[in-house]
């Protein structure tokens, strides 16, 4: 179990006064409270949502073999609720060879196969890379594609991503990867391996993502040049895939610190998006409240560090902080994200809006706040539809107090 998860479980839950009369908040729905028994419990991951509107995730503990997890599919009903189906129970094998306790979301390929990773499990017990299959008779096959082992990645909480042939990155244990299929099944290269040496990042906890030229981009948690984490890009080459870090926190005192488990975001521009949990310029307790930052290429290879938002402190912290995901961006530039603390007194956290206003400002708008019984401390990055919708997830809380799938409609 992650260290997180378990402060996470010494949350208490609590009431929270309502919003000031004639303010119109966003809808809010529970699409599903996990029960922690079949159906899975403490959701880690992203959302994934298909062309008719289904939602797949994955949880980190339960399910049908009691502490595996699962993966589900949620699918819109005509009276507005969602039916919640369980794909997947991990651990179905001997010494859950198949994988268990998946922390990350899936993606789709071409023909509708979810991949995805596991924290444990797998052959040496140090995680997986895993492929369902739709059988066409409403049930899935699980292929594990990989097991991590005492060489190289283990125990990757990040997902991964697909290339245009069918490749897979992502990180794990201190490495970048790569999964290549071949006639003798798939293939693992590291990329790059995180040292903290050198100014090198240490401890990728978050996935990576793909620009139009097949670049990566992600971030560490910690290394760099100050100790307190990078953002990092890795360029293939004829010689190998390439690391120049992008920018390391904190680069002055009210930078950020610990860039978490969200991954980045780029605009049409090739500026990044993310946050970090700590840092900043408002102090929660001993630590910094977190940031929403911004990196923009210049000249010479050079990026430039913007800090769009700075989260506030505990004595204010209702519109929350301390921010685990990273951030969505819409059409209109609007940033949506989520933090893992505050709000109210709960402490579960908040859903935000970042719109950009005159002059390079930003405004700020809680959209929802997180009382415990609706879903408590979000860690994974929200996705978006095409109406606009929000969609996310929660590692505590619900009416079994073990996670939830939510909607927010703006």
């Amino acid at each position: 179990m992650p260290a997180k998860l378990r402060s996470l479980l010494m949350i208490s839950f609590a009431s929270l006064t309502l919003a000031p009369a004639g303010w119109c908040a966003p809808k809010y729905t529970v699409m599903h409270s996990f029960t922690g028994g079949n159906d899975g419990c403490h959701l880690w991951g992203s959302l994934l949502l298909d062309s008719k509107g289904n939602a797949y995730g994955t949880t980190y503990g339960c399910g049908a073999n009691t502490y595996g997890g699962t993966v589900f599919e949620l699918s819109p009903k005509r009276n507005g609720t969602w039916a919640e189906t369980t794909l997947y129970s991990f651990c179905s094998q001997s010494e859950c060879t198949d994988g268990g306790g998946s922390t990350a979301g899936l993606i789709f390929d071409a023909v509708g196969n979810l991949y995805g990773t596991t924290e444990l499990g797998g052959s040496d017990a140090s995680g997986t890379v895993f492929e369902l299959s739709p059988q066409g008779d409403g049930t899935w096959s699980e292929s594990v594609l990989y097991s991590f082992g005492n060489q190289g990645p283990v125990a990757p909480y990040a997902g991964v991503i697909m290339d245009p042939f069918g490749n897979l990155y992502g990180t794990g244990g201190g490495y970048a990867y790569q999964l290549s299929p071949g006639s003798a099944g798939w293939t693992l290269s590291d990329l790059h391996a995180f040292t903290g040496q050198n100014g090198d990042g240490n401890g990728p906890l978050a996935g990576v993502i793909r620009d139009a030229f097949g670049k990566l981009y992600g971030t560490t948690y910690a290394g760099g040049a100050h100790g307190w984490g990078t953002v990092y890009k890795l360029t293939p080459s004829s010689g190998g895939w390439q690391e120049q870090i992008l920018h390391s926190f904190p680069a002055f005192p009210t930078d950020g610190q610990r860039p978490e488990l969200g991954s980045l975001v780029l605009d049409k521009a090739g500026r990044l998006y993310g946050t970090t949990e700590q840092g900043g310029a408002n102090l929660c307790g001993d630590v910094g409240c977190g940031i929403i930052f911004r990196l923009t290429p210049g000249a010479g290879g050079q990026w430039r560090e913007d800090i769009l938002y700075n989260f506030s402190p505990r004595r204010n912290s209702a519109t929350g902080y301390g921010p685990d995901a990273g951030v969505l961006l819409d059409k209109a530039g609007n940033i949506y994200g989520t933090t893992l603390y505050g709000g109210s007194a709960a402490g579960c956290g908040v859903v935000y809006k970042l719109a950009p206003a005159a002059k390079d400002k930003w405004k700020y708008t809680v959209l929802h706040t997180f009382v415990g019984s609706d879903g408590c401390g979000p860690t994974a990055n929200l996705i978006l539809d095409s109406k606009g919708n929000l969609y996310g997830t929660t590692t505590l809380g619900g009416t079994y107090g073990v996670g939830v799938a939510f909607e927010v409609t703006p």
